[in-house]
């Protein structure tokens, strides 16, 4: 997958349901994806929040961008404050949230992929999360020639996508290379309270985390989906 920032909670089912979750760090940086932005509750309606980058070449891998100096951490902190203060598991998570906004690394990928693994040990989620350039495949492969070659390198059995790639992958492609290909759909019945507002489904995990209890998250983290 494709590292995202403080992704839904379909991201975190894909990761525990995974033996080991890969994270691609040498493909390239797309500027219309969710990699370096994603959405928050505010004033009963959604909002954007990113992470500015360093202006550079739009060839480059995730793994070479860097986060802008005028990313200000603490702002971003104060704007999920602001809108979540009256939220019912508020303390619970805001430490878990300055652990990652105030993370110091201006790598792009190395500050999400510790977002990932902070949210992943906070949901109790022991996947083994490892990133592609550690793999030693062909990095020159690409789409499923790339992922086949992952799962074969990692002795995988199964590759599990989420159901966004249905269009993408081919079972038989994957079985004449032993391989079984599965999409994840997470239950489009997964609803909480967003305060008195009408629900506003799939925004950041953080969303889930301030409305939700540790024992329901995890619920919805092992039943609130299926595997087609």
């Amino acid at each position: 997958m494709q590292p995202y920032f403080m992704p839904y909670i379909g991201y975190f089912q894909l990761i525990k349901y995974s033996d080991i979750f890969i994270v691609y760090d040498n493909i390239k940086y797309t500027k219309k994806g969710w990699i370096n932005r994603n959405r928050m509750l505010c004033q009963g309606h959604e909002k954007i929040f990113s992470i500015p980058l360093v202006k550079d070449s739009d060839s480059l891998e995730i793994r070479d961008r860097y986060i802008s100096e005028n990313y200000s951490r603490s702002k971003l902190l104060n704007q999920f404050h602001e809108s979540y203060k009256k939220a019912p598991y508020y303390n619970f998570c805001t430490p878990l949230l300055e652990k990652i906004i105030d993370y110091k690394d201006d790598n792009l990928f190395n500050y999400i992929l510790h977002s990932i693994k902070e949210i992943s040990n906070h949901l109790g989620i022991e996947s083994k999360i490892i990133k592609s350039s550690d793999v030693l495949i062909d990095h020159s492969l690409r789409s499923h020639e790339k992922v086949i070659a992952l799962c074969k390198k990692m002795d995988g059995s199964d590759y599990i996508n989420p159901i966004g790639g249905v269009d993408l992958y081919e079972k038989r492609v994957f079985n004449e290379s032993n391989l079984n290909l599965h999409f994840l759909k997470s239950n489009s019945s997964i609803r909480y309270k967003q305060f008195n507002s009408n629900y506003i489904p799939w925004l950041s995990i953080i969303d889930m985390l301030m409305f939700t209890s540790p024992e329901e998250v995890d619920q919805i983290l092992k039943e609130e989906y299926s595997l087609l």
